[in-house]
């Protein structure tokens, strides 16, 4: 008797009010979800100071979340993509990310930012210098041949001739991405 009840009861709402309401369903629990993932208590902040920050995870190889939520941008490099939606991953991207790995855990996932003259990209991202000791990650991604670098931008004329040399030194050296003939033809 009680399965007469219950699915004459399923059978009094719509198919498609009960599609809707499912669809509702699942639309909440991903809201609920992606709420809870979130820390509510440590909103990204909206400045940044030059100083040491920790590393909570290496994104790509050009792009870092700090632990207090912030995303940073290598300044002035870019790196093989890796995480880019509807975009394959590239050539020496997974090089590219692993490097940034190792680097940022020699110094024990600390870090030390320096800034330029623009802050944030178009993304919203700090734009900055990464250190570990008296080594700049944006540097060591362009000398390994794992990163291009991005000269059109605004920043330093210092920087992009220490940026320009170390591209130069891994393309002559044919390390990472410079090691391919397509990206010798490509003119990467």
């Amino acid at each position: 008797m009680s399965r007469r009840r219950s699915s004459s009861a399923a059978r009094r709402v719509p198919y498609g009010r009960r599609r809707a309401l499912t669809i509702l369903l699942v639309l909440a629990a991903l809201v609920l979800l992606r709420l809870w993932r979130q820390d509510p208590s440590r909103p990204p902040p909206e400045n940044l100071q030059e100083g040491t920050y920790r590393v909570q995870r290496v994104v790509d190889g050009d792009t870092l979340l700090l632990a207090n939520g912030a995303r940073v941008r290598l300044q002035g490099v870019d790196t093989p993509e890796t995480v880019k939606p509807n975009h394959p991953v590239e050539p020496f991207g997974h090089e590219a990310t692993e490097f940034t790995r190792r680097f940022v855990a020699r110094g024990n996932g600390a870090v030390r930012l320096q800034f330029d003259r623009e802050r944030l990209d178009k993304y919203g991202r700090f734009l900055a210098y990464v250190w570990v000791g008296d080594r700049m990650l944006n540097e060591e991604l362009l000398r390994a041949g794992l990163a291009t670098a991005e000269l059109q931008y605004r920043y330093s004329s210092t920087r992009k001739t220490r940026f320009r040399r170390a591209e130069e030194e891994a393309e002559a050296a044919a390390r990472g991405i410079w090691s391919s003939p397509a990206a010798a033809s490509d003119g990467l």
